[in-house]
């Protein structure tokens, strides 16, 4: 496989040192230039067709922003990793960018040495550039493919079906979970608006994130969706038609409220799980316990495989599984093992996820609209 090329794009000396120095580490990687602003790199990108970009966001000249946007009609097929600001501003400004087709972000490290810094460029950057790597592979071999009516996995022998029937065998769900990651922020702003404000239950979401950032991403999903969307706080109760976000850098579970009947949010500074917090596994064990037979498991678009115990654990519950299939993810990690273990009832296309939410949590969602108005 030929090395992925890679140009380095970022108006401070210090950060394109850092970064080219940690890519020039990396196997399968090779480092074509560096360009010092927005400007310079759309005349390398001509020269060097590279095939990835690390692309600081606040540059003079020509942003971070404004090059994305050109690539759209120049070079579509260049991607780019952003460097972002661990600032609410900051925030902001990248959710635009995985707006405008980039792949991820990494967060510019804010303080500690130049070899602390590195480290920490390493690791965020080097399974992020795995997963580029795949998912163009991935990307050119489905590329001739459309998009599919969602699939029953053929190991799972009695799925969930469209009759009012089976639909009550299995129990509505009271709450929908999701989880997801790499590609999450576009998939979440293409699937949630999908949901009518008047769902009826409450939907929880892990996206792997930095803190300061969902709470942008928070915000420019509620300006999109019909039901509300906000960045979860300690001990609110779980409300219909509410979407709650885990909050970057901490961990959010799903607990009784005080009188035992009530379900609130307890977000704590607990460890890691499976290398993240927030982790999926840590809120869907949650969901598991707390919702027996009334859940909806959602597993997206990520990389590695946090969420396949605690679907695990909700399966054994009772709960309904969906998977966002292959060929529609970014990066097919997360939903790779509960779809090829048998645990996920549905896999669909992102863009059909949605309406297989809506059959596991109403009836009335499911019916058309002339029965709904005559009912």
């Amino acid at each position: 496989m030929e090395p992925l090329k890679i140009l380095v794009v970022d108006d401070t000396v210090v950060y394109r040192k850092i970064v080219s120095d940690v890519l020039m580490e990396l196997p399968e990687v090779q480092v074509v230039g560096t360009a010092h602003n927005g400007k310079a790199a759309m005349t390398k990108i001509r020269n060097l067709q590279p095939d990835l970009l690390t692309l600081d966001i606040e540059m003079p000249e020509m942003s971070g922003l404004e090059v994305l946007h050109q690539l759209q009609s120049i070079s579509p097929r260049v991607g780019a990793i952003m460097l972002s600001t661990l600032t609410q501003e900051g925030g902001a400004m990248t959710m635009r960018a995985l707006e405008l087709g980039a792949f991820d972000f990494i967060p510019k490290p804010q303080s500690g040495t130049m070899a602390e810094n590195k480290v920490a460029v390493r690791e965020a950057l080097g399974p992020m550039l795995k997963a580029y790597a795949r998912s163009r592979l991935i990307r050119d071999r489905l590329s001739s493919v459309s998009k599919f009516s969602p699939i029953i996995p053929p190991r799972r022998q009695r799925p969930l079906t469209t009759t009012r029937v089976a639909m009550e065998s299995v129990g509505l769900a009271s709450i929908i979970a999701i989880g997801v990651s790499t590609g999450g922020p576009n998939a979440l702003a293409r699937m949630l608006p999908h949901l009518p404000g008047d769902i009826g239950v409450p939907v929880v979401i892990v996206q792997h994130m930095p803190p300061l950032f969902t709470q942008s991403l928070a915000n420019s999903l509620n300006n999109k969706c019909a039901i509300d969307v906000r960045e979860a706080k300690n001990g609110e109760p779980l409300l219909p038609n509410v979407a709650y976000i885990a909050p970057g850098g901490k961990q959010m579970k799903v607990v009784a409220g005080a009188d035992g009947k009530q379900r609130v949010i307890k977000i704590t500074d607990d460890p890691p799980v499976n290398n993240c917090k927030p982790s999926v596994d840590y809120l869907f064990r949650s969901v598991a316990d707390h919702y027996v037979g009334r859940a909806t498991g959602v597993i997206m678009t990520g990389m590695g495989s946090d969420g396949t115990e605690g679907l695990k654990m909700m399966k054994n519950n009772g709960a309904t599984i969906i998977a966002q299939d292959e060929a529609s993810c970014v990066v097919f990690g997360m939903p790779k093992e509960p779809i090829e273990s048998g645990i996920a009832d549905v896999v669909a296309p992102l863009d059909m996820i949605a309406a297989q939410i809506l059959k596991t949590v109403s009836l009335r969602a499911r019916m058309p609209q002339t029965e709904r108005r005559n009912g």
